[in-house]
């Protein structure tokens, strides 16, 4: 079934009874390919904290400049260069928002399709506690802040 997210107010979405997730912490959604991953300058300093680095050396040593704003660099593998050497991030407690909200992103939610797609590839969708509709909408708005 490939049914589409709500666009007109008071339709309901495909994910309407809730989706379950339970983060495995198993770092497949945090590399193996090009991407993003968007800080503010809150975020750094939770995380500069966190690891017990000074703001300004986190940001030249874990941060990037691009077009949009700032993002977390990458290892030449595509993995985030937060990820340990078992996959794990050493920031989980305080990670961004982008990562906090996982997988409840607007890609994700556009269809079941998406969903399904990205079910494959984490082993925590699908599985876990059963987030509602109410909460998976709230993660989503906060990813389009």
């Amino acid at each position: 079934m490939t049914a589409k997210a709500a666009t007109k107010p008071g339709e309901r979405p495909w994910y309407a009874e809730g989706l379950r997730f339970g983060c495995k912490q198993c770092g497949r959604c945090c590399g193996g390919a090009p991407g993003y991953v968007w800080v503010d300058q809150q975020e750094m300093t939770e995380m500069a904290i966190f690891l017990g680095v000074s703001r300004d050396d986190f940001r030249r040593r874990y941060v990037r400049w691009l077009w949009r704003g700032l993002s977390l660099r990458e290892k030449a593998n595509y993995d985030c260069i937060l990820l340990d050497s078992s996959g794990r991030c050493v920031a989980y407690e305080v990670r961004p928002l982008q990562c906090r909200v996982w997988p409840f992103w607007p890609s994700n939610l556009r269809t079941q399709a998406a969903w399904d797609q990205a079910c494959r590839r984490c082993p925590g969708m699908g599985q876990g506690p059963l987030y509602s509709v109410e909460q998976i909408e709230a993660k989503r708005m906060e990813m389009e802040r």
